[in-house]
């Protein structure tokens, strides 16, 4: 997956779930945002949120099948005194279904920005927690949360802040019950990528000062 998205890229093909609607303008240019129900070698569909700039968006609609090239991507929206991270597949390019693909795949190389959190679950799976900082074009960077299994989560737990990992896997929506501040829950959905390959990289600068030895 090494290509113009070279920290940053995801493949992605299902099912239009829900209506095309207006998102927000940019510099000009309108952005809409819809769901995408992906399938799982299970019975379980991941829906993940989309947001497309118009011209790919024109003909779409609900129950259309389509694959979608693009960059898993995060903003911050302002909630009360309180920020929520937002999750989003930004789509370069949405063409016709490629048979026989897997329909989700995606690639990340990114920095860790918090300290992993490591726990078991009662079934003694091991599980680790990880939030990327993902670098793109005018000094931004997109928050990822990641989670890992198994010899990966055993890989990550005691890595440093600032380690610059590449992962491989698919990214997955899972819900969850939140509890309110005025006591009440409420139901929600969570996005995250879920790690299938993982490896620590130098940064630049330990390469050039490794090659000056």
């Amino acid at each position: 997956m090494k290509n113009d998205f070279s920290t940053n890229s995801v493949f992605l093909q299902g099912r239009v779930g829900s209506s095309v609607e207006y998102s927000h303008d940019l510099y000009g240019e309108r952005f809409y945002e819809f769901k995408l129900n992906v399938p799982r070698l299970s019975e379980h569909l991941d829906v993940i949120p989309i947001t497309a700039a118009e011209n790919l968006v024109d003909s779409l609609k609900e129950g259309d099948y389509i694959s979608i090239t693009g960059q898993f991507r995060s903003f911050n929206r302002p909630e009360g005194e309180r920020s929520r991270l937002i999750l989003s597949v930004f789509a370069r390019e949405i063409s016709q279904p490629q048979p026989d693909s897997n329909p989700n795949t995606a690639e990340l190389i990114g920095y860790i920005c918090k300290p992993p959190i490591y726990r078991t679950t009662p079934f003694n799976r091991e599980i680790c927690d990880v939030l990327l900082a993902v670098n793109r074009a005018y000094a931004k960077s997109d928050y990822i949360p990641c989670i890992a299994w198994g010899k990966n989560a055993r890989l990550i737990k005691n890595a440093q802040v600032g380690q610059k990992l590449d992962v491989t896997g698919r990214i997955q929506s899972r819900q969850y019950t939140k509890r309110l501040d005025d006591g009440n829950t409420e139901l929600r959905t969570a996005y995250e990528f879920s790690i299938g390959t993982a490896e620590f990289m130098q940064k630049e600068s330990e390469v050039a000062s490794t090659s000056d030895d």
